[in-house]
C-alpha cells in the first residue's frame, strides 16, 4: 500500500535551518531590489537621452516649404546640413549651386559652376 512516511507531519526546521533561510531570503530580496533599481535607472537614462536628442538636429532646423530655382532647371542634387538646404542644379550647359536658409528659405549664396 502506501508508504506509512508519506502521511506523516511534517517536521519543524531547526533554529539553524530557519537562519539560513532567513539570510537566503535577505539575500534574494536584495538581489531582487538591485535589479529593479537598475532597470528604473535604465529606464530613466533612456527617457532622458530621448527627451535631449529632439531639439538637436531632430528636423527642426528646417521649417522651409520650397526652394526657388530658375524655370526649366533640373536638380542635381540637395544636401541639408548644419541648417542650409545646398541645392545643385543645371540649366541648359550652365551648372550652379545655391545655398538656402533652412528655416527661412532665403538664398544666401549662388555659386556658378565653371570649367577650366
Amino acid at each position: 500500500m502506501s508508504d506509512p512516511q508519506d502521511k506523516a507531519e511534517p517536521q519543524e526546521l531547526t533554529p539553524e535551518a530557519r537562519a539560513v533561510l532567513g539570510r537566503a531570503r535577505k539575500s534574494f530580496l536584495i538581489s531582487i531590489g538591485l535589479l529593479v533599481v537598475g532597470l528604473i535607472t535604465v529606464g530613466v537614462a533612456l527617457v532622458y537621452r530621448a527627451s535631449q536628442s529632439e531639439g538637436k538636429g531632430g528636423g527642426s532646423d528646417y521649417v522651409i516649404a520650397a526652394l526657388k530655382i530658375p524655370d526649366g532647371a533640373s536638380v542635381v542634387s540637395a544636401v541639408a546640413a548644419d541648417g542650409q538646404v545646398t541645392l545643385t542644379y543645371k540649366l541648359g550647359p550652365m551648372t550652379s549651386v545655391r545655398i538656402f536658409n533652412g528655416k527661412t528659405g532665403e538664398m544666401i549664396r549662388e555659386i556658378p559652376v565653371v570649367s577650366e
